[in-house]
């Protein structure tokens, strides 16, 4: 058995299998029903819980349980419940991530145009590779080496007509910015020097430079968990990212704030706040908050506390003004 960086790698697979052989089985998906329904989960349909773990991994599955199992046990569930239960709020929490996305993929290219536009006309066309203008160099040159990355998985003819025809290594601002990720931007963003350009690019928002990067920064690492398939709905995010006070003035009373309750503040709730706030200045008839309100109505009202949301979030003023026009 040889080690590297504190992991073990086995001398062959057989040895692998016989380890974790020994810790966990492999189960059949009628043994994965059977251990659920062991520990209490009322099954209805038979089939149509197999056919659940056949296509979505009980592993996925699993950790929709919780909210239904017995204090101090997960293993046991409250008498009573249902797979149904656990695939209603599994398919809503599918439902939340299709939402997230659409917005982010909207804010995403709301912020390359802002970008692309302010960083030209402040820096040059190519002022986005001059480091004098970034706060760490050391940074810069990494999230080049990323953007140069990106450029060599392109397939676009406006990249490849650049390189081979203008003989343009690196694209003029505009150019680059279409095949950029949300990530890098958000970087290329975060890291410049002047503020004011910053502020120029959060303008239309109404909202601060700080808050506004810090907002790019964490949407951007929301895209990529939901893109993935990661569970959004009680999910306890990492990264922390600056509430807007006071700019806007009117959005800081719909969010949750609580000092003693750290790990509530950082759920889902407040981020939903500022994509209804953000992809509402970006299209102001979208039907996005709409179809979110829609969806968080279809949830039953005990599992929303698991997302972050405040106990009396429908009379917040957002949340309020969106229920009063449903028709």
């Amino acid at each position: 058995m040889r080690t590297k960086g504190g992991f073990f790698f086995p001398h062959n697979t057989r040895d692998l299998g016989r380890r974790f052989a020994m810790s966990k089985p492999s189960r059949t998906y009628q043994e994965q029903l059977d251990l659920l329904k062991s520990r209490g989960l009322i099954v209805q349909d038979e089939s149509f819980a197999l056919h659940c773990l056949e296509h979505h991994n009980y592993y996925r599955i699993s950790p929709y349980r919780f909210p239904f199992t017995q204090s101090g046990n997960r293993d046991a569930f409250i008498p009573g419940t249902t797979f149904e239960q656990l695939w209603k709020l599994y398919l809503f929490d599918q439902k939340l991530r299709h939402l997230v996305i659409e917005a982010c993929k909207s804010v995403e290219i709301s912020l390359r145009a802002r970008w692309a536009y302010q960083v030209s006309h402040s820096l040059g066309p190519l002022g986005y590779l001059d480091n004098r203008h970034f706060s760490s160099a050391l940074i810069h040159a990494r999230t080049l080496v990323k953007l140069n990355e990106e450029m060599e998985r392109s397939q676009e003819e406006f990249i490849k007509h650049h390189r081979a025809h203008l003989f343009m290594p690196w694209p003029s601002t505009w150019v680059i910015v279409e095949i950029a990720s949300f990530g890098t931007i958000s970087n290329l963003l975060g890291q410049l020097r002047q503020s004011a350009i910053r502020q120029a690019v959060a303008n239309p928002f109404g909202m601060d430079e700080q808050t506004f990067c810090s907002l790019m920064h964490h949407l951007s690492l929301l895209r990529n968990s939901a893109a993935h398939h990661s569970r959004l709905w009680n999910r306890q995010f990492i990264f922390k990212f600056k509430l807007p006070k006071k700019k806007p003035p009117h959005l800081f009373p719909n969010f949750f704030v609580d000092s003693a309750m750290p790990q509530k503040e950082a759920k889902i709730h407040n981020t939903l706040v500022l994509l209804i706030h953000v992809t509402t200045c970006i299209a102001p008839t979208t039907d996005w908050p709409d179809r979110l309100l829609r969806l968080l109505l279809s949830l039953d009202p005990q599992l929303i506390p698991e997302m972050g949301f405040p106990t009396d979030w429908k009379t917040r003023p957002l949340w309020q003004s969106l229920i009063a026009a449903l028709p």
